[in-house]
């Protein structure tokens, strides 16, 4: 009996009914944007001082301009630059005196200004800004600084969890009722977030986001790679990715028109409730139907594609069977199956760690450019639109170079971009902003990378298992980066830099120590997987015995 994929063949591998639902779920990929990296702008950290009402009410009576006031009233930076006593201290003085002057009202209470006592902000903060973000309105600066951390960390924990439980729930119940769900849910809860009276009403509504994002947007992955034949799988799979990419362009626009984060929030989310209409525009995944023994709809949705496409299906084809996959899963796979034996071993812990590493340098050049841009919009935008060429380097070289020297390429440059970073002076700021998007574009095509190969190192019945398991470390690297890029700024400005050179380049070298999966086929067994290096060598050498053979043949 023939496969979906021998359907395919005959009903059409990516045509109408295939580029209308790409079409759709690119959308649906792109609206992911503000959740994964939509704290640049929701948490914006603009310059801040303490708020002093008296000496405000000085000000007022003096007539100092902006500058004045805080040259006068607020505390200059610490003994070695650092601007924390401005940002997170306030002086301690009576600022209703009759005797404080406009001249210097300081210059008579001590010798020298930084003589004077100090005290943490009493009256809460002044922001030089003229929009909103959760940092100005719950005031995460100074001591509670650590509380914006916790909003980027809090979506990750929910990825970590989600992705597992909402992906066993998609194998259970299938891919259109599970996507479908958790689009209504990450469209309650980014509302809700919207109109949170309280910073820890917010962390719910984050956290709940997260649980089913990042899940349902694995499963619109799915959806478009099991719907489109198998030479198309790999460039819809990519293109899903780069939809993501312009959801950031538009994220950026977006955030500019409104620097308010409520309406913010309130506006990237909406569309998810559009979403929803996808019930009468997608239907269920026929491989999964056939994997469930419900091959009758699942021929029904082979010929609604069929009709669609405008294709014939041959009565010869009106019967099923399930893919060799779906049979292979039946084995009962383990999580020791990825760590038994030598070489899948090996390629568990490189995966792991570079899925680890591309998360860490993805967000935290992001956040980081969030600290650091001299214009946060236009930044943003800049570094959006280098990861376009990262998809295009990809399609372009795997099948002809291979996949090891790109991805091991991608990784390194990201590393050395960072690198090179920390030494470019501030007055050189276009050469800052070209390394920081050869890092952003290497960074984006070893992302892309893992997700490609990730799968092509593992035999078919630990093959989804391999990719859940791996694939974990990205979140768990995404719990830890914002902490790694607030926190360490605040000891060196380019020290999160620093951690992502040595991260990247280690990532780059250990990509190396991985078989080349270019032209072979997906391996079916545990044996086959542990002899992916050694075949490739056995190949070569088989290639020149036979070279010689036919050298000594014709002469």
């Amino acid at each position: 009996m023939p496969t979906v994929d021998d359907l395919l063949e005959h009903i059409g591998e990516f045509h109408r009914f295939q580029k209308q639902t790409f079409v759709l779920l690119a959308l649906f990929s792109a609206t992911f944007a503000p959740i994964y990296v939509g704290v640049v702008f929701l948490g914006f950290t603009p310059d801040h001082h303490c708020r002093t009402p008296g000496a405000a009410e000085l000000s007022a009576r003096c007539g100092w301009s902006r500058p004045e006031a805080l040259n006068f009233t607020v505390p200059g930076p610490g003994p070695e630059g650092e601007p924390y006593p401005r940002q997170c201290l306030s002086f301690l003085v009576d600022w209703n005196r009759s005797s404080l002057g406009c001249m210097d009202p300081l210059a008579g209470l001590a010798p020298d200004r930084s003589q004077l006592p100090l005290g943490p902000c009493e009256h809460g903060w002044e922001y030089d800004t003229p929009g909103s973000s959760i940092v100005t309105e719950f005031n995460l600066v100074c001591a509670n600084a650590w509380m914006l951390d916790l909003f980027q960390s809090v979506v990750n924990v929910g990825f970590f969890v989600g992705s597992v439980a909402v992906g066993y729930i998609a194998d259970r119940f299938g891919r259109q009722l599970c996507l479908l769900t958790t689009i209504l849910i990450n469209a309650a809860a980014g509302l809700l977030m919207a109109v949170a009276p309280t910073y820890t009403w917010m962390l719910i509504f984050r956290l709940i986001q997260g649980l089913v994002s990042k899940a349902s947007w694995l499963i619109g992955y799915i959806l478009i790679t099991e719907f489109v034949g198998l030479s198309y799988r790999r460039t819809v799979g990519i293109f899903y990715q780069v939809a993501f990419t312009v959801g950031l362009l538009v994220l950026a626009g977006v955030a500019y028109a409104i620097p308010n984060w409520r309406w913010l929030q309130f506006t990237v989310t909406l569309p998810n409730l559009c979403f929803l209409l996808y019930y009468w525009c997608i239907p269920e995944s026929p491989r999964w139907l056939i994997s469930q023994n419900k091959t009758d709809q699942a021929l029904k949705v082979i010929k609604y594609m069929a009709k669609k496409n405008r294709k014939p299906l041959p009565a010869s084809l009106q019967s099923l069977k399930p893919d060799e996959e779906d049979v292979g899963e039946k084995l009962n796979p383990s999580f020791l199956d990825l760590v038994r034996t030598p070489q899948i071993r090996k390629h568990t812990l490189i995966l792991m760690y570079n899925w680890f590493t591309s998360s860490v340098l993805y967000q935290g050049l992001i956040m980081h450019m969030g600290l650091a841009g001299s214009n946060i919009y236009l930044d943003f935008f800049y570094s959006a639109l280098v990861e376009f060429p990262s998809a295009f380097i990809i399609i372009f070289t795997i099948d002809r170079i291979g996949r090891r020297y790109p991805w091991a390429a991608s990784n390194i440059v990201a590393g050395a971009a960072c690198l090179a970073s920390v030494f470019i002076p501030d007055d050189l700021q276009w050469l800052k902003v070209l390394v920081a998007c050869l890092g952003r574009m290497g960074i984006t095509m070893a992302y892309e990378m893992v997700c490609l190969v990730n799968a092509e190192l593992y035999p078919t019945f630990i093959r989804n298992l391999g990719v859940l398991v791996c694939s974990s470390m990205c979140d768990i690297g995404g719990i830890l980066t914002p902490f790694l890029v607030f926190r360490l700024t605040d000891v060196w400005q380019e020290l999160p830099l620093v951690v992502f050179a040595v991260v990247g380049l280690v990532a780059g070298g250990l990509v190396l120590l991985l078989p080349e999966t270019k032209g072979k086929a997906l391996p079916e067994t545990i044996e086959e997987a542990e002899n992916m290096q050694r075949s490739r060598k056995s190949k070569e050498n088989m290639i020149y015995l036979q070279v010689k053979k036919v050298d000594m043949s014709l002469n």
